[in-house]
Parts: C-alpha cells; structure tokens; sequence
C-alpha cells in the first residue's frame, strides 16, 4: 500500500514539473536584418505609431503565434500591453544566424544607383521570363554553409528581402529569368524571386 502512494505522489510530481511545457506552444527564433540593424518591436501588428523597442540582431525571440498578415506575437517586457509585442515575420529565422559585420557603405557613383536605373534592370530582367512547362525543384545554396539564400518580391539585389533561405531549403520554380528563379515556398506558399547563382537544381 504504502509503495502504491509513493508512486502516485511521483507519478504526480512529474505531471506538475511537465505541466508549464506544455502550458503555451511557443517557439525560439532569432533576428535577421539584411543591414544587421536592430528590428522594431510594436504594440501591435501595424506600422505606425506604436513602437515599443526594438531587438539585436541574432537576438532570440520567443514566439506566441505567426499572423497570416506578416506579423508574429512574441513575448516582450511590456507589462502595459499584457507582456506581449509585434514583430514583422520575415525578420525571423529559425536558425541564430552568423554575426554580420557592419561595413561603410562605398560611396554611391553618380548615375549608377538611383530608382530608374533601378527599375530599368528589373524590367530587363523581367523581359527574359518564361514560364517552366513542368515545374521543378531548387535547393538552396548560400556562399557560405552558415548563410542564407535571400528571396526577394521581384528579380532584383534592390529589391526589399521577404524570407530567408537556410542551406538545402527546397523550392519550386515557376518561371526562368536570366539571372533569377521564380519560385514557391512549398511550405508556406509564399512566392518570391531568387538568385540562379546560389540555388541548384534536384
């Protein structure tokens, strides 16, 4: 009898010390800027008004719930806004990422880098399209094994970053341009444009 309590009281003491992991499902991810800047923290998923901080690059983040909209919830020292905050998601990798070293910015060339020179290489890049009959499969291939594969919303090193890609991440493209894939996350959905350079085919 006496050794029956004593596995119940165990068996019991287990379940309180298992019972707070299970309490929220939440998930570690870490800060990723393409500059190595710091990311804003808001009081709610909007851009406006309502910052509340903001995060290191590399930093960790615990993570509550993404949004279909872009957002993600996390935990943040606020006690006025419920010990929550709002971050962009595709400021989030899975992966802590390397340490970014900051350099100075060359000096721009005149001519060379302003919004229409910008906009005319994207639009040449966009006459080479042509749509995959069958489409296949690209993993990809960062310079480094610790790096990441940038997709981007259009066919262009000035376009802004929508996700980043780990070493192997696998995607399916849509459509060849000359430099670029046009591809689709077939996890996510989300369909982007990335370098043929740091991608090869499965």
């Amino acid at each position: 009898m006496t050794r029956r309590i004593v596995s119940l009281l165990l068996a019991a003491a287990i379940a309180v010390m298992l019972a707070p992991s299970f309490a929220r499902a939440e998930w570690i991810m870490y800060v990723y800027t393409d500059d190595g800047k710091t990311l804003n923290v808001r009081s709610d998923p909007s851009v406006g008004n309502n910052l509340l901080g903001r995060l290191e690059y590399g930093a960790a983040v615990s993570v509550r719930m993404t949004n279909a909209n872009g957002w993600a919830c996390i935990d943040y020292n606020a006690p006025a806004n419920g010990n929550v905050a709002y971050v962009q998601t595709r400021f989030l990798v899975s992966s802590k990422p390397a340490p970014k070293s900051v350099t100075p910015a060359p000096a721009p060339v005149p001519g060379t880098t302003d919004a229409a020179k910008v906009l005319n290489d994207m639009n040449a890049e966009f006459r080479t399209a042509r749509v995959v009959s069958v489409p296949f499969t690209v993993a990809a291939r960062p310079a480094r094994a610790s790096g990441w594969v940038n997709l981007r919303w259009a066919p262009s090193t000035e376009a802004e970053r929508i996700s980043s890609c780990p070493q192997g991440k696998e995607l399916t493209v849509l459509a060849e341009l000359r430099n670029w894939y046009q591809v689709q996350d077939p996890v996510t959905g989300m369909i982007g444009f990335i370098s043929r350079q740091y991608v090869v085919r499965r």
